[in-house]
């Protein structure tokens, strides 16, 4: 037991965090201990959440409001779950000073809480400004500006009180059929690693915990179902999966990781000490805490079924590694302290849980500076300068596919033209978004097509049919718009009831009577735009001939009819590359670039692999031209960096983006190596006839491989260099010769 004392000398910001926590923790009693590694939610059930959910905001607004501040926090509760969410930023704010004064003034040490949310692609609460979703996000191949992004995000987060999101979402999407693709960086692990770092920075830089997730391999079951077992090679685990989190901790310095649900080899996440200890902190080094995935707890004894009752849970998770349980502590409480009283819990593996736990709040200065100022609040959240911020990144996030005799961008002398379709009315967000936002504080598509012809043209809309359902009513209607228009632009695609979390996919196809509609309205003979508003590839082959473009705007954020009709008239250009490949047929899935080569050759693998439109794929409005590529040097040893240089001219008329990526071939390895994999990228912004020199830094160290033992070694040989505007499309190659 501790030992008591009055002394408060924790307190002291001139001691170092380990002084500090050192002290604190030799002044804990058990109990204090064990409500540190829980946390407090107001609902006792997920039927009781399922059931607040259904009230209107209003009613949601009360309720919150109504909660008093000493509420959960017992004798110092460690972590408060999706408290704020419902309240306006000032009042969220002064809710969140209650929290903490309570805390301050009301338990025996004043050990503040954390309060944490959700922030995927914009704050998950009442004001906060909603980014295009990350796979959107993914596709702007921009890591500058998603780290604004993140910034923002946390701006929004920390001057109302919360202070951990758990945020990003960094698992590898391989499998489409995954509901959750939409939350994903994409299919590859550099693109995702690069992403993962800048959100991390950018979050962490404005006080607030981030916390990537879902530590390991999830959304990758057979079928791309979440959350199932996950019996996959280590040496997969370790070239795929993981290493867009040990970039997240070595580069990004994530203070935080999230379990998530899965078995792994046939151990929950959550209670795996390979992972959650020997892995993370043995190999990586990572000094922050482990958070539960909401209810993972208790899902290794009534999910898993691999431990007796709540306190055998409690042990194997926390001396697993396991720090926190969220959102409601269900084990680790009384449970937990049953266990270290008769001796079958390890005190000291749950003092180095609570160790981790308070080293981060001393760090991230909560002990010090713990309240905050409520006037603040008000004017931080959904901002201009946020705004403007959302805009640009679904600009950069829609990609064009298909532009058939260049109907896009859409022409000057336009005098009318079909809008049709069930998502051209309507702003679909995507997952994790707030859903109590005002009408008003959106502008759909169909308002922002209206907007750019002004009084100059006709806009003919018609609803066609729904995303989901049978009803086909409404398309003799569209049918009749697109015969009055010059061209008929469709809106299509999916929303948060045909995929997201709890939502994975077994076709994927076009939900409803949407083919149907694109087929009816092509007939028509007019020319055809469609414009995809979705969070994971749906499959085209069907009607792809029947269209003269095709748009993916994935779920693009609250300015996302704003940034469609720009690309759609020309006042952005498209400069979106895919992040995920999309494939032909369900047949070939699952799908990706990046694969290994086929025991019988490359005519088998052409026949079942080629996807539609590959990793890396986006068109523009311009040309791109390549030349000149340069390997310097073109001898490297293993420690040595080498620069890839090249011109890239915009050969068009008009402004625009284009993504230069790199990809490496190992031509000789002692294992099996994939075909082609993305080292480097670099966006540039050119004017028509501008040239500039793009150089590609390249660690040789990232030619590293896993050997035959599972070490990690940079072999010498030869090394296809291959630059290009998509991995399919490589306009340039050279070799690098890396030496013992």
């Amino acid at each position: 037991m501790c030992a008591q004392s009055n002394e408060k000398t924790y307190l002291d910001p001139a001691l170092s965090v380990e002084q500090r926590v050192a002290d604190l923790l030799s002044q804990m009693t058990l109990e204090e201990k064990v409500d540190q590694l829980g946390s407090y939610n107001q609902f006792n059930s997920w039927e009781e959440w399922s059931e607040f959910g259904r009230l209107s905001v209003e009613k949601r607004v009360e309720k919150v409001k109504a909660i008093p501040a000493a509420s959960g926090v017992g004798i110092g509760i460690g972590q408060f779950s999706v408290f704020l969410r419902e309240l306006p930023p000032a009042e969220a704010a002064k809710k969140a000073n209650e929290i903490q004064e309570y805390g301050r003034q009301h338990t025996r040490l004043g050990i503040p809480p954390i309060i944490h949310d959700e922030g995927l692609h914009g704050l998950l609460a009442n004001e906060g400004t909603s980014f295009p979703q990350a796979i959107g996000m993914a596709s702007s191949w921009d890591p500058q500006l998603l780290e604004e992004v993140a910034g923002a995000i946390g701006r929004e987060a920390s001057t109302r009180g919360i202070r951990q999101l758990l945020s990003p979402t960094i698992n590898i999407a391989r499998d489409p059929r995954c509901g959750r693709t939409e939350e994903t960086y994409g299919e590859d692990t550099f693109l995702t690693a690069r992403m993962a770092v800048a959100f991390v920075r950018g979050l962490q830089g404005q006080g607030v915990i981030a916390t990537p997730k879902h530590f390991a391999a999830n959304f990758v079951g057979d079928g791309g179902r979440d959350s199932y077992a996950i019996h996959i090679s280590e040496r997969l685990l370790r070239e795929v999966y993981l290493p867009a989190f040990e970039v997240a901790i070595r580069e990004g310095g994530a203070l935080s990781i999230m379990a998530a649900y899965n078995s792994l080899d046939g151990l929950p996440c959550s209670c795996n000490p390979w992972l959650l200890t020997g892995l993370l902190r043995g190999e990586w080094g990572f000094e922050g805490f482990v958070v539960s995935d909401y209810e993972s707890v208790i899902h290794i004894l009534v999910k898993h079924a691999v431990a007796v009752d709540k306190t055998e849970v409690a042990k194997r998770a926390v001396e697993a590694g396991l720090d926190v349980e969220l959102p409601a502590s269900i084990c680790f409480t009384s449970p937990m302290l049953a266990g270290l009283k008769n001796g079958t819990i390890s005190e000291k593996a749950v003092d180095e849980a609570v160790r981790r736990v308070l080293a981060v709040k001393f760090r991230m200065g909560l002990f010090d500076d713990r309240l905050v100022d409520e006037g603040k609040a008000a004017v931080s959240s959904h901002t201009p300068q946020h705004q403007a911020l959302a805009l640009r990144m679904a600009q950069e996030g829609i990609t064009l596919l298909k532009n058939e005799a260049n109907t896009l961008p859409l022409p000057a002398g336009l005098t009318s033209m079909a809008v049709i379709g069930p998502q051209a009315a309507r702003n679909v967000l995507g997952g994790y978004s707030w859903e109590g936002y005002a009408p008003d504080r959106f502008t759909t598509p169909l308002q922002a097509i209206m907007h750019k012809v002004g009084e100059k043209g006709v806009v003919n809309y018609a609803y066609g049919c729904d995303v989901t359902g049978d009803s086909g009513d409404g398309i003799a209607a569209a049918v009749e718009a697109a015969r009055k228009s010059q061209c008929a632009v469709l809106f299509v695609g999916n929303d948060h009831r045909t995929e997201g979390e709890s939502r994975d996919r077994a076709n994927l196809e076009l939900p409803g009577l949407q083919t149907q509609l694109i087929a009816a309205i092509a007939a028509t003979g007019v020319p055809v735009i469609v414009v995809l508003i979705n969070g994971g590839p749906v499959l085209m082959t069907c009607w792809i001939d029947k269209v003269a473009a095709v748009v993916e705007a994935w779920y693009p954020g609250e300015a996302g009819g704003l940034a469609i009709a720009d690309v759609l008239f020309g006042d952005a250009n498209p400069s979106g590359k895919l992040p995920v490949s999309l494939p032909r047929s369900m047949g070939q899935l699952p799908l990706f670039y990046n694969y290994k080569p086929s025991g019988r050759g490359d005519d088998y693998v052409d026949l079942t692999g080629k996807p539609l439109f590959p990793f890396g794929f986006g068109l523009s409005y311009t040309t791109f031209a390549y030349r000149g590529l340069q390997v310097t040097p073109g001898n490297a040893r293993a420690v040595d960096k080498v620069t890839i240089s090249l011109e890239v001219e915009n050969t068009g008329g008009m402004a625009g983006d284009e993504v230069v990526q790199l990809y490496v071939h190992d031509k000789l390895a002692s294992v099996v190596r994939p075909v082609k994999e993305l080292k480097a990228f670099q966006r540039v912004s050119l004017t028509p006839g501008e040239t500039c020199q793009v150089r590609l830094e390249l660690d040789v160290h990232q030619l590293g491989l896993y050997d035959a033992g599972l070490q990690f070694v940079v072999e010498p040989g030869e090394f296809d260099i291959m630059v290009g505007s998509s991995s399919e499309d490589i306009r340039l190659k050279g070799t690098l010769i890396v030496t013992a």
